[in-house]
């Protein structure tokens, strides 16, 4: 293969100052032996700015007016496997707890990426919710899956763990150029506010309280101290017998929590 050619080297202290760069800005911790899944994902990138090498990437994104660059870094390196109605167990008990809750509601989907599992909350509320006074928090710290989570629009296929009639009741599927894809109700988009933030980051004092906080799927990423960090911050807005739902692979055992389980990865704020 001529040296032109040749992927670049990720040396062992550029990894490093790659996982600096995730840690700081999302308390995300890159695992030691990502070094080759990280180069294999940013070497995308110096391909197209035309860079041999990760050293003048890195000389790149560290400079103060390369925001949108190191954005990218972090949609890049941060897995996001998200498809509606994952974990499908959680959102069969919301359906029924939502049944019993007669007062208006508040729902949070705080690490929502691309937006499936906000509007998967969207669509059971709209179907189980005893009061119709319902709206859904959709948070993420990427402005990139945020945009396009309230775009709304994704492919038909990822439909397929929709409950029957629900991709009628709650989708418009597209014609012509858009065929093969669809894009969430207005009905439904209209109850879902969109939000950057940062979770391990003090939280804006107007969030108000939540009935309902689905973090799922994230808390895998933290070191232990920054877990119970992120969690002591969503618990200050949820209401006390209000849920809090994380991933089924997920733990908060050993943490000092006013939490009382319900189910696995469910919770009761007490």
């Amino acid at each position: 293969m001529p040296a032109s050619s040749r992927p670049p080297l990720l040396s062992e202290a550029q990894f490093l100052r790659f996982r600096t760069l995730v840690s700081q800005r999302t308390g995300v911790f890159l695992a030691a032996d990502r070094r080759a899944a990280v180069a294999a994902r940013l070497g995308k990138r110096l391909r197209h700015l035309q860079l041999s090498a990760f050293e003048q990437y890195l000389q790149l994104i560290e400079q103060p007016d390369q925001q949108q660059e190191q954005q990218r870094v972090l949609d890049l390196l941060i897995a996001r496997d998200s498809y509606f109605f994952r974990e499908h167990r959680h959102f069969e008990f919301l359906a029924q707890w939502l049944r019993d809750i007669p007062r208006p509601l508040r729902l949070w989907s705080a690490a929502c990426a691309s937006g499936e599992e906000a509007y998967s909350l969207a669509m059971v509320a709209s179907e189980h919710a005893a009061n119709d006074d319902w709206s859904v928090l959709a948070s993420d710290v990427s402005p990139n899956l945020l945009q396009q989570a309230a775009e709304g629009i994704y492919e038909v296929t990822q439909a397929r763990y929709f409950p029957e009639g629900w991709l009628q009741r709650y989708c418009l599927c597209g014609v012509g150029e858009m065929a093969g894809r669809m894009r969430m109700a207005a009905s439904l988009r209209e109850r879902l506010t969109f939000r950057q933030i940062n979770l391990i980051q003090p939280l804006a004092g107007d969030l108000g309280l939540f009935d309902v906080i689905f973090l799922r799927n994230l808390l895998a990423y933290f070191s232990q101290d920054e877990k119970q960090r992120v969690v002591h911050r969503l618990l200050a807005c949820l209401r006390p017998g209000g849920l809090l739902l994380i991933g089924h692979s997920e733990s908060i055992h050993g943490l000092d929590l006013p939490l009382r389980p319900i189910l696995p990865s469910v919770f009761e704020r007490l």
